[in-house]
């Protein structure tokens, strides 16, 4: 995956791309993404992949200018045009899984093909999803993870939870994602969007772990009587980061979008 700059009306925008095919753009969750990313090199087997990184990610730059969730869903639709894009392959993970869903329904007749793994956006009383704002770095891998001792691995590149120079980078990074996410997510990931869910028009599959811990495979459910027409793909043995612990998986289900 390339690394490349993109110039929108608010911000300029990194984004990775890579692989030959129908486009796709992939929408990462709260925890960002990088090129080596193990889905990135799966989808771009099968598809030319354009995976945007939200301002404050990565090496990206912050944008005070976005403020709501509507301003993110329209900052993303400008990131596809500005990629001179139509109708691509709309894919994302989690909060992304949010924006795109989002996208789908402020703008149906645009979208013909979404996949959403394991989406937040909406909220069960009965399901309360944990607050990954209050959670200290060791916390999180029993949360995100169906294998916790591999995904603490894959989380810190082997390096222990308590190194201060891996929890020093850690906590700067996640200061500044955050920041982003907390936008959409803080306290709570409902902006209404089970509201507008029946607007979406596109042919839409559904990608859930079977041991998601952070969004519970009840909501997939959820999802799936909200969106006519919508399948539903479920992963086993895997958690709420199903795209690093199952990426083959990930990835045969977004083919079925075709």
């Amino acid at each position: 995956m390339e690394t490349k700059t993109i110039n929108t009306p608010h911000v300029p925008v990194r984004y990775f791309e890579g692989g030959k095919g129908q486009p796709l753009v992939y929408l990462h969750g709260a925890g960002g993404i990088t090129a080596e990313d193990p889905l990135l090199a799966k989808l771009a087997e099968k598809y030319h992949v354009y995976a945007p990184l939200l301002p404050g990610y990565g090496d990206s730059q912050e944008c005070s200018d976005l403020r709501e969730m509507l301003d993110i869903t329209l900052h993303t639709w400008d990131v596809v045009d500005a990629l001179g894009l139509k109708d691509p392959i709309l894919v994302g993970h989690s909060m992304g899984g949010m924006i795109a869903a989002e996208m789908a329904a402020v703008a149906p007749n645009d979208v013909s093909r979404l996949g959403l793994i394991c989406p937040a956006g909406l909220w069960l009383d009965e399901h309360p999803i944990p607050d990954i704002f209050a959670m200290l770095p060791y916390e999180l891998p029993a949360v995100l993870f169906h294998d916790v001792e591999a995904g603490t691995a894959m989380m810190t590149a082997g390096v222990s939870l308590n190194d201060p120079e891996w929890l020093k980078g850690f906590l700067v990074q996640n200061a500044r994602q955050l920041g982003m996410a907390g936008k959409i997510l803080f306290p709570v990931p409902d902006r209404g969007l089970s509201q507008r869910l029946y607007r979406v028009k596109a042919k839409t599959v559904l990608v859930w772990g079977d041991s998601d811990k952070l969004i519970v495979p009840t909501y997939a459910h959820a999802w799936k009587k909200a969106i006519k027409g919508a399948e539903l793909v479920s992963v086993p043995e895997a958690g709420h980061l199903v795209t690093l612990e199952k990426p083959d998986h990930v990835a045969s289900a977004v083919a079925k979008l075709g």
